[in-house]
């Protein structure tokens, strides 16, 4: 369900599959197009190639946007990117949770690679609301929205 304005704005929408859904919106006012990328990544605890596939699956996704285009990815990537950002500088910020599992190193590589931001990172958050979900071992964040910056 959309609104009048962003049903308007809507110029088209790709399913791929039952984990990743795009969808592009015209912002006439400064022409560029908006690419909202929502997907659900497979847990941490999947095999390797299911994890691998998904990304394999999601990669050409986000090239396929042009470079003016402003491209944001969002949904639930099962990913914990830690505090740890060392070698991911131009990515992520030092304010993220915990320790990265193997999802987050696989959201971390795709994120350089595709000019991405993990926005969740760059500042502090209250303590109240610094998670998104709860675990067997606690707190973590594991939904993150990524956006493409333009340098």
């Amino acid at each position: 369900m959309l609104s009048k304005v962003a049903r308007n704005a809507l110029v088209g929408w790709e399913s791929h599959g039952s984990r990743i859904i795009k969808a592009s919106f015209k912002r006439k006012k400064e022409g560029i197009t908006i690419n909202i990328i929502q997907c659900c990544a497979s847990i941490n605890d999947s095999n390797d190639d299911s994890k691998d596939q998904f990304y394999e699956q999601l990669q050409p996704i986000i090239e396929k946007s042009q470079r003016k285009d402003l491209t944001i990815l969002m949904g639930d990537l099962n990913a914990k990117v830690g505090i740890d950002n060392t070698g991911y500088e131009d990515i992520m910020g030092q304010h993220g949770m915990g320790k990265r599992n193997g999802n987050g190193e696989r959201f971390a590589s795709l994120c350089p690679f595709n000019k991405l931001i993990i926005g969740g990172t760059i500042f502090p958050h209250k303590q109240k609301r610094d998670h998104t979900s709860w675990r067997n071992s606690g707190r973590c964040r594991i939904l993150h929205i990524p956006w493409k910056h333009h340098r």
